[in-house]
């Protein structure tokens, strides 16, 4: 074959606006509008209802479509987790975002600076020596930005956890030129996972103890704190109710995964999956187990394998790179090969991350396909 007639190959799109699903190249990333809008509306409720804004983690599922949807509803703006995440969403027209995550470096601060002259940016600071370096690249570029201190509310990760360091962090925001200080950022991760309502309620009761109380501490100060920002899809219940936090910075509720289908949701909040891999049997070697063609490279497994939905009697039990093994349990039909399965990823935000497209249906026939326009960017 000459070089000539390799050069003229393309790959195809997955699908085409009007085919059915089961005709989708595989493995495709999925989303079913019907539920995904379901979620979004549920999500925006809730939020209206507590007097609290939305502000949707874009780090989920990195896409701009997606965002416009969620401001098309009523969300205040979108978080990035890295400077460059944010980079596709400014260029989208998406103009309020949240950096919800420490700068540091002087490329990402380059970049800072360029991306606050085009929109409304807020970034979150933890130490005083990186605090002047944001004010020197705003000065720089000739920007301004939002800055938000960050607390440790019990993550035990990035922030801040004694008055004297959230004081001093506030006043010389302050005092800066370039940056403006407008609130706090009290985001605990680990509790979005804690199984029992009762066990994330109590967490979320003690994160909010501690936020209100540095904001009392700036009060008393003389220092305005208007904003509150965090809480997530495991969190907002409890969240959005405390009086506490102004901002909602959940993301999975859209799209719901296997991880966060393991906690206890009898409140008053309940999301639908709408994520799916897609994935074809390629291979019957046995009447017990059939072969995916969808692997690691498809979705990602650090909170356990993906589940198969809506089969009965069928078990996604291992997975390599391009195969999942599915065990066929006792008197379960089998697949056939060639049959098309949808898979519920164990964590959404690393599956989005896989895939370049993201294929979406209602009512079984195919509608359109998104750019994942972030994925990969994440320094």
């Amino acid at each position: 074959m000459s070089q000539e007639v390799i050069r003229g190959i393309a790959l195809p799109p997955p699908a085409q606006a009007g085919d059915p699903l089961a005709s989708v190249d595989t493995p495709s990333l999925v989303l079913d509008l019907a539920a995904f809008e379901a979620n979004l509306r549920t999500m925006q409720a809730w939020a209206d209802r507590h007097e609290v804004a939305l502000r949707p983690h874009a780090k989920a599922h990195k896409c701009p479509e997606i965002a416009r949807r969620q401001l098309a509803l009523g969300a205040r703006g979108i978080c990035c987790q890295k400077v460059s995440e944010a980079v596709p969403f400014v260029a989208a027209g998406i103009t309020d975002i949240h950096i919800s995550n420490e700068v540091v470096g002087p490329a990402k601060l380059r970049l800072l600076g360029q991306l606050a002259r085009a929109a409304k940016l807020s970034v979150c600071v933890d130490n005083a020596a990186n605090l002047v370096q944001i004010s020197q690249a705003m000065a720089a570029a000739g920007a301004e930005i939002d800055v938000l201190v960050e607390v440790d509310v019990g993550q035990g990760r990035c922030g801040v956890s004694d008055d004297a360091t959230v004081l001093a962090l506030a006043q010389q925001a302050r005092a800066l030129p370039g940056v403006n200080f407008v609130g706090l950022q009290a985001y605990h991760g680990s509790v979005q996972h804690f199984r029992t309502r009762e066990e994330r309620a109590a967490v979320c009761r003690q994160a909010a103890r501690i936020a209100a109380s540095y904001q009392l501490l700036l009060r008393e100060s003389g220092i305005a704190c208007d904003i509150i920002t965090g809480g997530g899809t495991g969190s907002v219940e409890f969240d959005a109710a405390s009086g506490v936090y102004t901002e909602l910075q959940a993301g999975s509720y859209a799209f719901m995964d296997g991880d966060y289908g393991a906690n206890e949701w009898d409140g008053p909040l309940a999301f639908q999956n709408s994520l799916f891999v897609l994935s074809t049997v390629m291979s019957t070697p046995a009447p017990d187990r059939v072969i995916l063609d969808a692997g690691l490279k498809s979705t990602t497994a650090e909170c356990g394998p993906p589940a198969i939905h809506g089969a009965q009697g069928l078990q996604y039990a291992a997975i390599n790179d391009e195969h999942g093994v599915v065990r066929v349990a006792a008197g379960a039909p089998v697949p056939a090969l060639g049959d098309t399965l949808l898979l519920v990823p164990s964590h959404v935000d690393p599956t989005f991350n896989l895939h370049d497209g993201l294929v979406v249906y209602r009512d079984g026939i195919v509608r359109d396909i998104w750019e994942i326009s972030a994925r990969g960017f994440s320094r």
